[in-house]
């Protein structure tokens, strides 16, 4: 390889740091799952959820909520794959709308291009390794939820008691219970 090169745009560097993770996460899922089948499986995701929630403990802003801040990684997460996501805070927590997921598409693109999938959906993983990661992180006297819909999916945290319409907001909770559905 001679003569010199040009450096990538952002849009084409965005695009191979997606091709490189798709691959990775997919070489370690098959990995797993040829070596250990799905115990295996149940034991990346545990390892997985572990880590990334002790990351999440470092990483929290001053003054945010582990709730707050599990709910805008995932935003931001869905949004590296051009997720179309919207969120909405209400008096008994907050919802994050995932009307077409990104992820979901990039990997139906990448099985229409010839490439083998490991998993026919990656929905289920993605829903039980984020519950965990929450379960792992946020208040435990939080519920948060996540269902399927389509292309997409909706999580949801809820706080223990949500305030009367007309009473002041309450303060961000302590503690999260995470109870997974649909999953």
């Amino acid at each position: 390889m001679t003569g010199e090169t040009t450096p990538l745009e952002p849009a084409e560097k965005v695009d191979l740091w997606r091709q490189r993770y798709f691959e990775a996460q997919a070489a370690a899922e098959e990995f797993v799952l040829g070596e250990h089948g799905e115990e295996g499986l149940s034991g990346w995701i545990e390892a997985n959820s572990r880590i990334t929630a002790d990351l999440l403990r470092v990483q929290r802003p001053d003054g945010e909520s582990a709730a707050n801040h599990f709910m805008n990684r995932l935003q931001r997460q869905l949004l590296l794959y051009d997720s179309a996501v919207s969120t909405e805070d209400q008096p008994s927590g907050s919802v994050l709308r995932n009307a077409d997921c990104g992820i979901l598409r990039y990997r139906k693109e990448a099985a229409r291009a010839g490439v083998a999938l490991t998993f026919s959906s990656p929905c289920p993983y993605c829903q039980e390794l984020n519950t965990a990661i929450a379960t792992r992180y946020v208040e435990p006297d939080i519920k948060v939820s996540c269902e399927q819909s389509g292309d997409g999916c909706t999580w949801r945290t809820e706080y223990p008691s949500a305030p009367a319409e007309d009473a002041a907001p309450a303060t961000a909770p302590d503690e999260l219970v995470i109870e997974p559905t649909g999953v």
